[in-house]
């Protein structure tokens, strides 16, 4: 059956003309729209009609209107499904040549054009979209349902747009200008084609802006699935402060000079770590720029914020007193096992090594990667002194040796126990692997001591908890109580209990760590009763 609607006079703002018009300005694919009506359509016409029927909606180019059109199967016998099917006898009393099994098309007509005047004179999509479903007679709810299906599907397609038109700029700079503010102190940008958004988290303490500002901000995330504006933008994030250097230093651009690591506390202070694969470029000297004019553009770009730029070396020491500056470091004494360092400054510059609440160190410590303390001379050198004068305890160490092992980084006599003799002999004035094998065993005799005093004076004092128990176990220290406690190893009962391998693994210790722990566990029980029956056998 055809269809008997004439096409709008020419001129008339049709369905056809206004798709034309929504897909130039936004930008989107013709297609998707026709699509998108025809499901407006059909959605509407199964409100009306009910799922149960088969129905088809097509967008007819010619008329510029969608054709609705509901498929009947033909049956002989008793409909079981009313709303597809339809009796050979009443397709032959409607004049329709019909086979059983043949399915036929009816197009379900529109109205004579009532309406055609208010949808001439109308320009809006979705009112347009909304009298074509009240000429198909589907009713004024189904077609305002069909029209909110046409609008969410123009969004989704918006949103993807956007989405592949910014996708590929995360992590790059961009410019807009501030419109509004929303609850929550988040910032609206205009970025021209659509609009971003820069939450409170991300903004930087003491920056204030008014709408009409222009702003230049850090795409951090690209949001694809949440309301509201998709671009998450960041001024407090410290990529931002790489990306400017980016954008004011060439050498940076071009891949001469390396941002290495970069440090920060928005609004306040930040540390940039560079450096050069060309020995004529100097890293820091290219990032500060003629007379300072790179760095101060960065400088004015961040509100005033502070900015250390640092020249990075592969020596990690090295890196760590470039960091910390503007304070001079006299000595490092380095933990690599812990990831640790200790820094001695003259006295008078130990405020301005840690910086105002402790600010310089902390941000030293993140550029680099290092734990940093930070120890003036004055109580590094009673630091020494204690530490030297613990190790002399040791049978066989004089004042000398014990220097010597002080400068190796042995701190206490717990760590010549636990040395072996290949390590210690490499300490001047010891001597040979006897030498060290004798101030080993005596090492181990002094911490012994150390150990049952301590324990004789924690049980006088009438008992301690679990944790400090722990840490009587020799091969124990804070780390391995750590892990030891969070695999249900609470107490020197409960590491005896378990055998070595099974230790080893569930804590990976590793079975030497481990058998000397079992070990150590072994002993603090001993010494625990052996204390325990002198002090009944001194009461009684």
């Amino acid at each position: 059956m055809m269809n008997t609607s004439q096409g709008a006079a020419s001129g008339d703002i049709t369905l056809s003309t206004m798709i034309d018009a929504v897909a130039k300005e936004k930008g989107i694919d013709r297609k998707v729209l026709v699509e998108t009506v025809e499901q407006a359509i059909l959605k509407a016409a199964q409100n009306a009609f009910g799922e149960d029927r088969e129905l088809e909606a097509k967008f007819s180019e010619e008329t510029g209107q969608v054709d609705l059109f509901m498929y009947m199967t033909v049956v002989e016998g008793e409909v079981t499904r009313p709303g597809s099917e339809i009796t050979l006898t009443e397709a032959t009393k409607a004049g329709l040549e019909a086979e059983v099994g043949e399915e036929l098309g009816f197009q379900i007509f529109y109205l004579p054009k009532d309406l055609e005047k208010a949808r001439q004179q109308d320009r809006d999509f979705g009112k347009i979209l909304k009298i074509e479903m009240q000429r198909a007679q589907f009713g004024r709810i189904a077609a305002q349902a069909a029209k909110q299906v046409l609008i969410q599907r123009l969004r989704d397609a918006e949103r993807d747009l956007v989405y592949n038109e910014y996708k590929d700029r995360k992590g790059e700079l961009i410019r807009g200008i501030v419109r509004r503010f929303e609850r929550g102190n988040n910032i609206i940008v205009d970025l021209g084609r659509t609009e971003a958004v820069l939450p409170y988290r991300e903004q930087t303490p003491r920056e204030t802006y008014r709408a009409g500002d222009r702003i230049v901000a850090f795409v951090k995330e690209i949001d694809r699935k949440g309301p509201g504006p998709q671009i998450i933008l960041s001024r407090g994030d410290a990529r931002l402060v790489e990306k400017l250097f980016e954008a004011e230093v060439p050498e940076i651009y071009e891949g001469i000079v390396q941002v290495k690591a970069v440090a920060r506390e928005p609004g306040a202070r930040t540390k940039i770590a560079v450096a050069s694969r060309d020995n004529d470029v100097d890293p820091v000297g290219a990032c500060v720029g003629m007379k300072g004019s790179r760095v101060q553009a960065v400088v004015q770009e961040l509100r005033g914020e502070k900015i250390d730029i640092v020249p990075w070396d592969k020596d990690p020491a090295r890196f760590v007193c470039a960091a910390i500056q503007p304070a001079e470091v006299h000595k490092v004494i380095l933990d690599e096992a812990d990831g640790r360092m200790e820094l001695v400054v003259p006295d008078e510059k130990l405020s301005l090594a840690i910086g105002r609440k402790g600010q310089n160190v902390r941000l030293a410590a993140q550029l680099t990667g290092w734990k940093l303390d930070i120890i003036s001379e004055s109580k590094f050198r009673t630091m020494e002194d204690e530490a030297v004068s613990a190790l002399q305890q040791i049978g066989g160490v004089g004042e000398p040796v014990a220097k010597s092992m002080y400068r190796l980084g042995f701190r206490s006599v717990e760590e010549v126990a636990e040395a072996s003799p290949e390590e210690l002999t490499g300490i001047p004035g010891l001597g040979g692997v006897e030498a060290a094998e004798r101030v080993k065993r005596a090492a181990e005799a002094a911490l012994e001591t150390q150990r049952d005093q301590k324990l004789r004076d924690a049980m006088a004092a009438g008992g301690f908890g679990p944790r400090d128990r722990l840490m009587f176990v020799r091969g124990v220290n804070d780390k391995a109580a750590e892990v030891l406690e969070q695999h249900g190893y609470k107490t020197p009962e409960a590491i005896v209990a378990e055998a070595e391998d099974k230790l080893a693994l569930k804590t990976s210790l590793g079975i030497k760590r481990a058998r000397a722990i079992r070990q150590g566990a072994e002993a603090l029980i001993e010494a625990e009763k052996r204390i325990g029956q002198e002090k009944r056998g001194e009461g009684a």
